[in-house]
């Protein structure tokens, strides 16, 4: 699939090690697992055991924004692409991002207490500082889910489904984003091992793989049905077109998909994982920081 990839050198069965140092002193040592896999599920590389359970936590946003496409909520309420850029979005909390999740809420009827995502602080500290200031409090709006959040209220709302509870994992709108990791991960995710996430809605753990030839699959749609592979094209390049939607001023995935011209999708997840995946290489990236960091 896609161009030929050459992988780094010597991977092996044990974790890469990431050190931190101040000065001339290591000061710190980080264990990372890290697969990168081909879309037909072969492995390129990998660091530590690729069949390591992770919890994706946020880096797995752009498959479960999939329904929102799959359903036609995303055509019928017209979204736009830093709209759907939002739906896979961890985002900082600046104007752009509330305002544009705010607009969208009210095109579709919707308003900001509608998302069970729960309110914090913005990451970007600019913006909490100003809140602060002005003797405000974040609302949900600031929550870097909120895009997310949007978009399963929207896929709800268009399909006439009550959307209250939309965060359980028994709403027809999870057993919907569930099917899609299972399908575009290929693996069965037993009801026992759902957790939830910082943001009121379950996560599940994968292997670290399988999470790594999800995204190969999502990147090049291969071994999906025609409809979600479209589905998949559509998210991706709107994330690759609207960055900023995705994380915002200072923040990584922001910086490196526009580093990258679109050429991959990027996104971190809590608790030092973070995915990535190339169609021209045809490739899915995943990796996990053991401490968490």
């Amino acid at each position: 699939m896609g161009q030929p990839f050459h992988p780094l050198p010597a991977p092996g069965a044990r974790p890469f090690i990431v050190e931190v140092r101040r000065g001339a002193q290591v000061e710190s040592r980080h264990p990372v697992v890290a697969a990168i896999v081909d879309a037909d599920g072969g492995t390129v590389a990998a660091w530590g055991d690729p069949a390591q359970m992770i919890f994706p936590r946020s880096s797995n946003k752009a498959i479960q924004a999939l329904p929102l496409v799959e359903s036609g909520a995303a055509d019928a309420f017209g979204l736009s692409q830093a709209e759907l850029a939002l739906a896979c979005a961890s985002h900082g909390g600046e104007a752009r991002h509330t305002d544009t999740v705010a607009a969208w809420l009210a095109r579709i009827g919707r308003n900001p207490d509608d998302l069970e995502c729960g309110a914090h602080w913005p990451y970007h500290e600019a913006t909490a500082r100003q809140i602060a200031r002005d003797g405000a409090a974040p609302s949900t709006l600031h929550n870097n889910c909120s895009g997310k959040h949007a978009g399963m209220v929207s896929v709800a709302t268009h399909l006439g489904e009550d959307i209250r509870g939309y965060v359980r994992p028994d709403h027809a709108v999870q057993r919907r984003v569930t099917a899609a990791i299972e399908d575009v991960c290929g693996v069965r995710i037993a009801p026992e091992t759902v957790a939830i996430d910082g943001c009121s809605m379950p996560t599940m753990p994968v292997p670290l793989h399988s999470l790594a030839h999800g995204f190969a699959r999502f990147a090049t749609g291969h071994g999906l049905t025609p409809e979600r592979a479209k589905a998949a094209r559509r998210l991706a390049a709107a994330v690759a077109a609207e960055p900023f939607f995705v994380a915002g001023s200072g923040r990584f995935c922001t910086a490196v998909m526009q580093a990258g011209g679109g050429k991959f999708i990027a996104k971190t997840g809590a608790e030092g994982v973070y995915t990535a995946a190339s169609a021209e290489r045809g490739i899915g990236i995943a990796l996990k920081v053991l401490d968490g960091t």
